[in-house]
């Protein structure tokens, strides 16, 4: 593979090039609402280009429906959210058919899963009904109610929130769910200095709240995340790296401080979100790095410890570096 450093090159996809524009524009408007959190940021941009979900995890107050809202703010299509509860009906995230006595006849009342950009806020407080009815949505992107099937908007996406320290009244979600989100992204406190820089920006923001000032400059229509989306399809991938993604996975089902590997939609987000987070380092080339920086939130939620290993508490990064230092990568 050539030996390029930047998306600009003459040897560049113009299109290409025009799409890492436009994400850099996205990118930064993130980091200046979500302060000290640039890997987060990149790592959810990596999973909205790829066209897939992500599950957010962190304690309270760290910002979590701050940076859905910032992504929200960018994109002119639908944005709803969902307070997830233990008394959450299926029908109150897909809809229902009502009787329209007017017109002597069923109408379909949409639900909230009928948008673009979908926040479900504290998901993992909803029975295991309710969240099987989102299950379908995640997959398919279509709604079945009745026996007729609806399609959903696109580009479609779940930003999904849970706070992994309170467990009370929580319902674990399901492995099949789990292994729908393209990545599970933990976020954690700030830095003093960030975190300082936040503080200032919110209380001399309007209403104490840095959405109000400094709108976003620019403002993406559905069409055009749909066009990034495909444009990350064509960034290029060497048959070695889809081998290295492979093994990489591969590895994790005969570990021995894993019970349960992950299965081949991991090999395939891994694949898929190399792509995205390459074209946002400005590249139109995978390389065995990309493959590497998106290995942890990828896989974190799709393997599982054995039990000796959880009676230690090491964590599972730990375990998962353990396995990417295992494999080798191509030289490419």
């Amino acid at each position: 593979m050539q030996a390029q450093t930047n998306i600009e090159t003459a040897a560049s996809h113009p299109a290409l090039a025009q799409a890492a524009r436009a994400v850099q524009a996205l990118r930064q408007r993130l980091n200046q609402v979500l302060i000290g959190q640039r890997r987060v940021v990149d790592e959810v941009l990596t999973v909205f280009l790829a066209g897939g979900h992500v599950l957010l995890e962190g304690v309270p107050g760290v910002g979590k429906t701050l940076l859905v809202r910032a992504l929200a703010q960018t994109f002119g299509g639908g944005f709803n959210r969902i307070q997830f509860t233990p008394d959450l009906m299926p029908s109150d995230v897909t809809g229902h058919y009502r009787f329209d006595a007017q017109n002597n006849q069923f109408v379909l009342r949409p639900g909230p899963v009928f948008t673009n950009l979908l926040l479900a806020d504290e998901i993992n407080r909803a029975p295991a009904k309710t969240q099987a009815a989102l299950l379908e949505v995640m997959q398919e992107r279509a709604v079945t109610l009745d026996g007729s099937t609806h399609s959903l908007n696109r580009p479609f996406m779940v930003l999904a929130t849970q706070n992994p320290v309170e467990q009370e009244g929580t319902y674990p979600l399901p492995e099949a769910q789990l292994d729908r989100f393209m990545f599970k992204v933990l976020i954690d406190y700030p830095n003093t200095q960030d975190e300082i820089a936040l503080v200032n920006a919110v209380i001399l923001s309007e209403g104490n709240d840095i959405l109000n000032d400094n709108p976003p400059p620019h403002v993406f229509q559905p069409a055009q995340i749909e066009q990034l989306q495909k444009l990350t399809a064509k960034v290029r991938v060497d048959p070695q790296l889809v081998d290295y993604a492979v093994r990489l996975v591969a590895a994790t089902r005969q570990w021995p401080a894993l019970s349960v590997g992950a299965g081949p939609r991991a090999s395939i987000t891994l694949i898929s979100c190399a792509r995205a987070y390459a074209l946002i380092q400005q590249r139109d080339f995978v390389t065995p790095d990309d493959v590497k920086a998106v290995w942890l939130p990828a896989l974190r939620h799709r393997v599982r410890l054995s039990t000796q290993m959880e009676m230690e508490g090491v964590a599972v990064e730990t375990v998962l570096g353990e396995v990417a230092a295992s494999v080798a990568a191509p030289r490419i």
